[in-house]
């Protein structure tokens, strides 16, 4: 059994979603205690505990602890099986984040499969569904792994009930060279809404549109379905086989303005970086990386977010990451690089 601790690094719930993934992939049962000790409320949350139940039924797992504000977890998996797959999560929890703990066991099995998933699709301090479909997705896909997302009903918080359908297949992985920026990203943007007033998104568009000099039509206003009230501003920054994507979502009492210039402020800031692959998605493809069993890329400075992820996976995986500093060119940028051990 693989000991961990549930407060090294960032201290969050990805200690935890890492463990359960590669668990499932290697085999390797793990004991992690502490869980989410760096947070206000340590302990599983719902969101956390659907991910657990999640990994547990795709490969019948024997799970000690799995209640809700426990800390201590034991999880000893068995063969992952493929097949059609339904997760609730309760509440406004990230139905995003539960799909990303599955997704690595479902692309190391040896069928297809598909899940379908209940909860929020665009919340707070997690990937949104359009980061995934626009970001994620197209980078893996160009690794061999298939992945194919549907969106048929939006998820905001605090209401959820987002419904979003997943289509999996077996990976042929190869290793991810994203060292350089091809020529500067297309930038485009969709404002969806739900419940709210149409002049909420157009204010939203107006300050897009300036402070990031793109045209009106290039700013897709879209009022989707939904069980509750909300505003999801998504900027794409699009390169070949994929890109980076900025969220920014509403909040009640917080002005229009002030959403739409958080979201261009983070565009600016990754346009002004011109590194292939941004901070959000550097995290999230250690990961494949390391399946793959090699790559590199070149990003910003990594978060501890991703540092973390980098030592959870280090602990499971032959995998050993390279984090350099690279001040050859113009701009100071940092390189990954994933090595077998």
């Amino acid at each position: 059994m693989i000991r961990l601790d549930g407060s090294m690094g960032e201290g969050g719930g990805q200690v935890l979603r890492t463990s359960l993934s590669l668990a499932m992939v290697t085999g390797q049962g793990f004991v992690i205690e502490r869980i989410r000790a760096g947070r206000e409320k340590p302990g599983l949350k719902r969101q956390h505990l659907a991910a657990v139940q999640a990994a547990a039924q795709l490969c019948s797992a024997t799970v000690e602890g799995a209640e809700l504000g426990s800390l201590r977890l034991a999880f000893r998996p068995g063969p992952v099986t493929p097949g059609d797959y339904r997760f609730a999560i309760s509440t406004a929890g990230s139905a995003m984040l539960v799909l990303q703990t599955v997704l690595p066991a479902l692309w190391q099995a040896n069928a297809p499969s598909s899940v379908e998933l209940v909860g929020g699709t665009h919340n707070p301090l997690a990937p949104s569904f359009d980061f995934l479909e626009h970001a994620f997705s197209p980078v893996v896909r160009t690794m061999g792994a298939p992945l194919q997302l549907t969106m048929r009903l939006a998820g905001f918080f605090p209401a959820g009930g987002g419904q979003v359908r997943a289509e999996v297949a077996p990976a042929t992985w190869q290793a991810l060279d994203r060292l350089q920026a091809d020529a500067p990203p297309i930038v485009h943007a969709r404002i969806l809404t739900s419940q709210i007033p149409s002049h909420v998104a157009q204010r939203e568009r107006t300050v897009l549109c300036q402070r990031l000099r793109i045209a009106a039509d290039a700013v897709r206003i879209l009022d989707r379905c939904s069980p509750g009230p909300g505003n999801a501003l998504v900027v794409v920054l699009a390169r070949q086989g994929g890109g980076e994507v900025v969220t920014a979502l509403g909040e009640r009492g917080v002005p229009a303005e002030d959403v739409a210039h958080r979201a261009a402020d983070e565009v600016e800031e990754l346009r002004a970086a011109d590194v292939p692959v941004g901070p959000h998605l550097a995290d999230q493809l250690l990961l494949p990386m390391a399946l793959a069993g090699g790559g590199v890329f070149r990003t910003v400075e990594p978060t501890l977010h991703t540092t973390t992820n980098a030592e959870v996976i280090g602990r499971f995986l032959p995998v050993r990451f390279d984090v350099r500093e690279d001040r050859s060119g113009d701009r100071k940028t940092w390189v990954i690089e994933a090595r077998r051990a």
